[in-house]
């Protein structure tokens, strides 16, 4: 990351003058790397105005500037197939950021350049960060960077934003760019026969607009929808026009006249890249030979298996250990607590519904959650999660989904507001509510903190993976139930694959601090509030209300002890309460003591199948309407109640534990 202090402290008494900056690229070349590292802390992710897609911005202050960033979604080209298409040539054509940078992979050349034609098409101030320089050199790529410079009339910066090198020439550049204030380079140029239609085009439109009326030109001799109904509603006689030159196209080169044109940015692009670049002998990669084992159609289903299983079961004896570790030490304090202060009405007061709420968080939830989403952050960016998706694409079909559907659901597994977030993946509508149905039944770290704490500890680590295994097969008949329902079919798999790389360190914990904060600053407060009003309600007698009242429920259907009920309802709120709140109204955090296994088991079961937390329901409401959200949380309350009852008895039947 650019040094934030340094260069605010080199600019104190000179006005600060603002930049912004939007970084565009196709996905997997490294763009949030470069954004994570620019902006460092100062950045939010909300969505762009009146759409569902991710939008993350973040500021940095670099000589004399106060630079926004805008981290575009990753896409491969600017038509309007998909909303982060849209969003992208919308922001970059009206917004006109002073900068657009665009994220290459030096190691992918040819296929990246052909979004950077497309990028130059707008005409907008373009600066190449030709990243991924390091992979580039362990193929035997070597890359000519004036030349292909020269080539495309662009700044290009060579870079290895993983290693933060290149990233404060490519400010410089910007900043350089920005203060020379040019005009924007030309578009490019295609052949003699397509250059005369396009030429032709523009003749003919006679009104202004923020586009370019090049690009216009391109979009509507491809055929691009939503510039055709543009431009027609304000030229009318356009439309024959258009039609007309498209025939002649499609005569002279025997295709329509879209495929026309990418054949022409394909071979520009490949052009550039055969003169610019140059293949030497490779770097011995151990990272090509593991590509080849994890891609394997039956070793690599075995490495994938090892690999979940490994890292379920290392969580698991990292939190059990640590969790032991700290609730004696917590144990400890409370003895010196009450053996200094006395147990008084205050005294009791402050530890049993402020201190222990912290107790639990500490205690119960960090050891197991920290280790979850530095696992997950670690699969993220060693690229690993890409080829999950690839192995999983034929039984992600069966429930209406490809497989890039199953990286939400590994999402799922750290938290399921992202999952459900990370749904927007997905090309149509009905996949997308699919994938956000199954990713709320996937048990998020919250969930598996009940499950690894209850279940794990004190029945059996096997009955904790028997879980998994049962939400698993859940999951897969819910989906199909769903992929049934709806209408429609499911589309194909088109993904990058990208190369295995030696995660960051300093990425990965990035990484993992951000998805771990949110649990900090916002679960922790929940948990003691929850705890305090809890100890508070106990004590005026209302829980004995509540007890009664969800009676039949948890203790007839489902075998459970009265006290379940109440925090089955507060566990809404996060599913970690469930069982800190619990062993708040028990007494203790020996759940041995106040539940049988069997009881254990069916609870949290109940617990991992039951409505996601109210983060999660709120995200589904944003994403899908208010409807669909109530839908999919009646029909997981419905389904837990009913199954748990069920799975009680059976146990209980054929006394399996």
């Amino acid at each position: 990351m650019i040094c934030h202090s340094e260069e605010v402290g080199s600019v104190k008494g000179v006005d600060v003058k603002k930049l912004t900056v939007a970084l565009a690229g196709n996905a997997n070349v490294g763009k949030s790397v470069v954004f994570n590292q620019l902006t460092g802390l100062h950045q939010h992710v909300g969505n762009w105005p009146g759409k569902t897609v991710k939008r993350a911005e973040g500021t940095l202050s670099f000589n004399g500037y106060t630079i926004d960033v805008v981290d575009l979604p990753g896409i491969y080209s600017l038509s309007t197939f998909s909303l982060e298409e849209r969003v992208s040539r919308e922001y970059i054509a009206l917004e006109h950021p002073d900068a657009l940078i665009n994220v290459v992979d030096a190691s992918s050349l040819e296929r990246n350049l052909f979004f950077t034609i497309q990028l130059l098409e707008l005409e907008p101030h373009l600066i190449i960060g030709l990243n991924q320089m390091d992979m580039a050199e362990k193929k035997g790529i070597k890359i000519d960077v004036q030349k292909l410079s020269q080539h495309l009339d662009v700044p290009v910066v060579p870079m290895a934003a993983v290693k933060n090198k290149g990233l404060k020439e490519l400010m410089e550049e910007v900043i350089r760019l920005h203060e020379k204030d040019s005009d924007p380079p030309n578009s490019p140029s295609y052949g003699i026969e397509i250059e005369t239609v396009i030429k032709e085009v523009v003749e003919k439109i006679k009104f202004e607009f923020t586009y370019p009326k090049r690009w216009l030109a391109i979009k509507l001799l491809e055929g691009d929808d939503e510039i055709e109904t543009l431009c027609y509603s304000m030229s009318p006689e356009l439309a024959t026009t258009i039609k007309e030159l498209r025939s002649r196209v499609e005569a002279l080169h025997g295709h329509d006249s879209a495929s026309v044109i990418a054949s022409e940015r394909y071979t520009k692009a490949s052009r550039i890249a055969t003169t610019v670049a140059t293949l030497t002998e490779p770097e011995t990669n151990i990272w090509k030979r593991v590509e080849e084992l994890t891609s394997h159609p039956i070793l690599g289903y075995m490495i994938m298996l090892a690999v979940v299983f490994s890292m379920f079961y290392t969580i698991f004896n990292f939190g059990d250990f640590f969790s032991g570790v700290l609730s004696s030490i917590f144990d400890l304090l409370k003895f010196s607590y009450y053996q200094t202060f006395g147990a008084g009405t205050i005294q009791t007061f402050l530890w049993e519904g402020l201190i222990e709420g912290v107790n639990a968080g500490i205690s119960i939830a960090l050891p197991y959650i920290v280790p979850f989403f530095l696992t997950l952050s670690i699969l993220e960016d060693t690229g690993y999660l890409a080829r999950v998706a690839f192995l999983m694409d034929s039984l992600m079909h069966k429930i209406g989904l490809h497989g890039k559907g199953f990286i939400p659901l590994m999402l799922g597994f750290g938290c399921n507001v992202p999952a459900c977030l990370g749904c927007s993946i997905m090309e149509t509508e009905r996949e997308r509510l699919i994938c956000a149905f199954v990713s709320s039944l996937v048990p998020c770290a919250a969930r598996s903190i009940v499950i690894m704490g209850l279940v794990a500890t004190y029945v059996g680590f096997e009955w904790a993976v028997a879980l998994y295994l049962l939400d698993f097969l859940l999951i897969f008949l819910l989906g199909r139930i769903a992929y049934k329902a709806l209408p429609g079919e499911p589309v194909g798999l088109i993904m990058e694959m990208p190369t295995y790389k030696n995660p960051s360190t300093k990425v990965t914990l990035q990484r993992t601090w951000f998805k771990l904060k949110s649990f900090i600053f916002e679960a922790f407060p929940i948990m003691v509030i929850g705890n305090l009003g809890i100890f508070l309600a106990n004590s005026l007698g209302i829980l004995s209300l509540v007890e009664k009242i969800f009676t039949p429920v948890t203790v007839w259907w489902l075998g459970l002890p009265a006290a379940t009920g109440v925090v089955l309802i507060f566990g809404v709120l996060r599913k970690e309460l469930t069982l800190i709140l619990l062993a708040s109204i028990m007494g203790t955090t020996n759940f041995a003591l106040i539940l049988t296994p069997v009881q254990m088991f069916v609870f949290a079961f109940v617990v991992m199948i039951y409505v996601p937390c109210i983060a999660t329901i709120a995200v589904l409401a944003k994403e899908f309407g208010s409807k669909a959200a109530a839908v999919i949380s009646l029909t997981e309350v419905i389904l837990a109640v009913v199954l748990g009852g069920i799975l009680s008895r059976f146990i209980l039947i054929f006394g399996i534990i």
